[in-house]
């Protein structure tokens, strides 16, 4: 690492996060029902689809959540936290928004950039340390399961996750998500949460079954990456995409339905995975929420939300929290 260039820690390195996904895979593909975690949609081509699925007709999350930034990014700024810290950031392209508007303020000193992804991570840390030399930017790489405890301290900090990326996380997971977020948390910081509005089934689903076929093409890609990273051999060609809207627990299920029976070779375990035609594989969940119902959520886990954003239509929200004790 050259000087000049931003401070990255690393909790989890390449390695010991590929032999743990290698095995968590290989778990939920000998579950009964076989499912796969999301994580293995994103390669570099999967990455492409899913900036792709954001300009898409039909997927309105980004659009909504960008313009409730820019919206009130300057009520968020006037909130004088001194870090801003982005949890499962990516490029940070989302954030720039806030960047923009709390760097403009005079009042922010620091970006802290965590995710799993050591090398998407070096890669934005650079760029945005060239983008806003007054801030300093720094990187963590870690998994928001096990490292929130390692977020810097100092400062009053804003932590966002955005993206409705909290809706990926099953009911039990995001209770312990956000204890461990609160344990993490001083009482002057504060969480920016972003989170999908539950709407017309109709809308849903089709945000995630898009007429073009994107979508299709990103979950199918999940097969493809395992293929190439656990040695598998799955025919990405004998699977369709099934996107699902399940009321009871208010979520879409993205799927990958068997057109064909099929056995699937998976290192590590002793039997091949059998499948028969409309068998499913689910590879993702996509929670939505009530704004009531994340306040109670949020209020349960140690946070007390202070001002909600809705954007029109009741498309997605912002809420603005902090911990209250």
């Amino acid at each position: 690492m050259l000087a000049s260039d931003p401070p990255i820690v690393v909790h989890l390195s390449v390695e010991d996060w590929s032999r743990e996904l290698a095995d968590a895979a290989r778990r939920s593909l000998a579950d009964d029902p076989p499912w796969i975690e999301p994580v293995w949609f994103y390669d570099r081509r999967g990455s492409e689809l899913f900036d792709e699925i954001t300009r898409l007709p039909e997927y309105y999350p980004t659009r909504a959540e960008r313009s409730l930034l820019e919206r009130h990014a300057g009520e968020i700024a006037a909130l004088g936290s001194s870090t801003l810290v982005e949890l499962g950031s990516g490029t940070s392209e989302k954030t720039r928004v806030l960047l923009d508007a709390m760097s403009a303020s005079g009042g922010l000193d620091r970006y802290v950039a965590f995710d799993v992804s050591e090398e998407t991570l070096r890669a934005a840390v650079v760029e945005l340390g060239e983008c806003y030399p007054d801030v300093q930017v720094e990187g963590v790489v870690g998994d928001f399961h096990r490292h929130l405890a390692e977020i810097p301290c100092g400062g009053n900090r804003l932590v966002a996750f955005l993206g409705s990326t909290i809706g990926n996380l099953k009911p039990h997971e995001r209770r312990r998500f956000l204890f461990d977020l609160d344990c993490a948390l001083d009482r002057t910081d504060r969480l920016l949460l972003g989170i999908d509005i539950v709407k017309d089934p109709a809308r849903l689903v089709a945000a995630y079954d898009d007429a073009a076929g994107v979508t299709a093409a990103f979950n199918r890609n999940a097969l493809v990456v395992l293929n190439r990273e656990l040695g598998t051999d799955f025919d990405p060609d004998l699977f369709e995409h099934v996107a699902v809207w399940d009321a009871e627990s208010s979520w879409i299920e993205m799927r990958l339905r068997a057109t064909a029976s099929t056995e699937v070779r998976v290192p590590g375990l002793s039997a091949p995975l059998a499948l028969s035609v409309g068998d499913e594989l689910r590879t993702e969940i996509s929670a939505k929420f009530t704004v009531e119902g994340m306040v109670e959520e949020l209020w349960s886990s140690g946070f007390v939300v202070e001002e909600s954003w809705i954007a029109p239509g009741d498309e997605f929200a912002l809420l603005l929290a902090r911990p209250y004790c």
